[in-house]
């Protein structure tokens, strides 16, 4: 397939804006059964308004693979069937959910719903970071199943598409996070650092047990399923065509095999060994410079991962099409 850059920062940057809400409420989570205290002063404000700029400017991205984006709405009108329907739905009900959510926590307007005696979980910013939560989740599962529901490009056509999706997110979120705490609650980075290596970890294993999956797959179409030809030797000499079209453009990403291969193994450097090695040595040596370029080492290997995605997608019109 071709990768889309719009759709490549789209969901990199949504991905990454779910994953440090995901981590706010994390640690509001464990500071209300008493296993860490909460930050003093706006940091959940900041950094729940720094989500919201990333799921903003991610959704900003998105508009620039529309042919018509003034029609963009008309995308939620299918939510029965379609996951692209149902993303349109989440990502703005998520991204008013973050909205309130940092407001709250600014104006440190918090009551507690079910009176003074209440346990802290009924407190209104943790029950809008619940329905925040839910939201998240519901948000990486539509976007991972927009590819994984396809049946007829195999190598995304896997439960391990939304999960690979949903761990990159939490990832780069928790690391930023570590990025975040380290400029505004330093009792926090050690607490974020250690979750961001084990996220790392795991999608490291979820990652590469698409990458083996794929390697691995048998394709269900042929040359002779594609143009209709029951023989056993079928050699195609060119495409039907002189010139380029809409399917040649579109459903092949134009690079050479050897291209393809360096760039699996440059984002599989710089997403998992290198940002758990910077995080690492941040952490030891309480160093805002290694965290944030950890982040930034991650992010940038994510981009070069979500295109290998979309590059590795063998789309069946290319049996016919790509062969000139």
């Amino acid at each position: 397939m071709h990768p889309a850059f719009s759709v490549i920062f789209l969901t990199t940057l949504i991905g990454a804006g779910q994953g440090l809400f995901l981590a706010l409420m994390t640690v509001q989570a464990y500071a209300d059964i008493g296993a860490i205290a909460l930050p003093e002063g706006g940091y959940f404000g900041i950094s729940s308004m720094i989500a919201l700029a990333l799921l903003v400017a991610g959704l900003v991205a998105s508009f620039f693979h529309l042919g018509h984006p003034e029609r963009a709405w008309r995308s939620a009108a299918m939510w029965r069937t379609s996951w692209l329907s149902r993303e349109v739905i989440a990502l703005p009900i998520f991204m008013g959910l973050v909205f309130v959510y940092g407001l709250l926590h600014y104006l440190g307007y918090n009551p507690n719903l079910f009176g003074k005696d209440a346990p802290p979980q009924g407190e209104l910013t943790y029950l809008v970071g619940l329905l925040g939560v839910v939201a998240a989740f519901a948000l990486f599962v539509c976007t991972g199943m927009i590819y994984g529901c396809l049946k007829f490009l195999q190598e995304w056509n896997t439960p391990l598409t939304p999960i690979n999706y949903t761990l990159f997110g939490i990832a780069s979120g928790f690391t930023l996070a570590t990025v975040l705490a380290a400029g505004m609650a330093p009792e926090l980075v050690k607490f974020y650092g250690g979750w961001a290596i084990a996220f790392t970890v795991l999608v490291f294993i979820t990652r590469g047990a698409s990458l083996i999956r794929n390697q691995r797959i048998k394709h269900r179409s042929t040359l002779a399923t594609a143009i209709g030809v029951r023989h056993a030797q079928i050699q195609q000499k060119a495409q039907g065509a002189m010139g380029g079209s809409f399917n040649t453009r579109e459903y092949f990403h134009g690079k050479t095999a050897a291209f393809l291969k360096s760039i699996k193994w440059i984002f599989l450097v710089l997403v998992f060994p290198l940002p758990i090695l910077l995080l690492a040595l941040g952490l030891q040596n309480d160093s805002v410079t290694l965290l944030g370029l950890a982040f930034t080492t991650q992010y940038v290997g994510l981009l070069a991962e979500r295109w290998f995605f979309f590059a590795q997608a063998k789309h069946p019109q290319n049996l016919y099409y790509q062969t000139i």
